[in-house]
This record gives C-alpha cells, structure tokens and sequence, in this order.
C-alpha cells in the first residue's frame, strides 16, 4: 500500500527506457593542501546547502536526512538552506524529512526554484519562518493525498480509506500550522489541485519572501 502526494506527471524516459540527465562536471579547487577534486553537490554541501532535485522518496529523503544531521554535527549554530526543486512523491518519505528539519538544532532556511509540488510544499513551508523563500518563476502546488494501487478486500480498503483520512488530516494541521491559516481553509484549499506563483505562495503563507537577484546594481 503506497500513499504518494504526488498526481504531477513525470520526466519522460529517453530513448531506450533511460531517463535523460545532465552529467555533472567535476572540478579542481585550490586549498591550502593543494588541489581537491569535488562535484557542485560537494561544494553546496560545504556551503551548507542541501539540494531536493528529485521526487521525494526513500532514497532522495535518506540522503536528505543525513545531509541535515551531519550539518548539525557539525555546526548546531549555521542555518542549513534546503533548495527545492521537486515534484513531490511519497508521503512517509516526506514526514521523515519534514521531522529532521524540525527536530535538528540549526534553523533550515528554504528556497524553491522551480517547483514544490505537493509533497515537496508542505517541505518548503517546514521551513524556518521568515527564512522561506521562492524565486519569481516558481510554482507551488497543494492538494489532497491520493491512493494509487488500492487492491484487496473492502474491509482492506476501508482501512486503506481511513489512513488516507489520517494523512490529509495532519496535512491540513500542518499546512494551517506554517501558513496561519486555518485548517478548515486548508481543507477548503486543498480540496482541489491548487495552483500557486511565488508571489501567490507568499500571499498564502507558503513562503515569506520573493527572491528576485543576488546581482549588485551597476
């Protein structure tokens, strides 16, 4: 039994079933030991930023998770900025990252650039309040949860039927909690697919501030 937030369409696979993705460069980078090789991954890191790049599943939320606790261990006083850029996807995989970010010491600021599809939203709002942004062309996505495969007997799928209540339940909590919002207006909200721009996103509560350029006037 799979209870995925996602219901936005996926990456088509390129020829032959692979899905097609930019290889990452490597590159060298003088240090006071001499020259090191890293990826742009390594280098965020280093930055203390963490990139969601992907649907949120167990793999990408394990990795997640352990990018947010190691950065604690290792400076509980940093902020941590969590950059999004997902669909959304699995609803556990979601709540174990969305209680890392709540449980670990350093606040996480959030950016989304790009999309915070379903899943991926309530992540965006998890954030620090007044430490979430969005850029101008980002698009934020809230809706209910939805049940794929449900198979079995009807008392399986009334039991099904009730955890699905569960979790649009704490969604709505949640989303009322970051967004001081009422969760009867988020029931209303999310209801149905519910589109929003960076500035609407601001507006509801999902994030606190737009972004525009880190470009200095000339």
């Amino acid at each position: 039994m799979n209870f995925d937030l996602n219901k936005t369409p996926q990456a088509v696979p390129a020829a032959g079933g692979v899905e097609s993705r930019y290889i990452l460069p490597q590159f060298e980078e003088r240090t006071p030991y001499g020259f090191k090789r890293q990826d742009p991954y390594a280098k965020l890191f280093e930055e203390r930023i963490v990139f969601l790049g992907s649907q949120v599943d167990d793999a990408s939320a394990d990795d997640i998770m352990a990018q947010l606790l190691v950065l604690e261990s290792m400076d509980s006083e940093r902020d941590i900025t969590l950059y999004i850029n997902s669909p959304g996807g699995s609803f556990t995989a979601m709540t174990a990252i969305y209680d890392t970010m709540q449980y670990i010491r350093p606040h996480v600021q959030t950016v989304c650039l790009g999309q915070a599809a379903s899943a991926a939203a309530v992540l965006l709002a998890a954030g620090t309040p007044g430490k979430r942004f969005a850029l101008p062309n980002a698009r934020v996505l809230i809706h209910q949860p939805a049940m794929g495969g449900s198979r079995g007997t009807a008392t399986d799928l009334a039991i099904q039927a009730d955890e699905i209540r569960r979790i649009r339940t704490w969604m709505e909590e949640v989303l009322a909690q970051h967004t001081d919002k009422s969760a009867s207006q988020v029931s209303e909200d999310i209801d149905r697919d519910k589109f929003l721009s960076a500035e609407q996103s601001k507006e509801y509560g999902l994030v606190d501030e737009v972004l525009s350029s880190r470009k200095l006037p000339v």
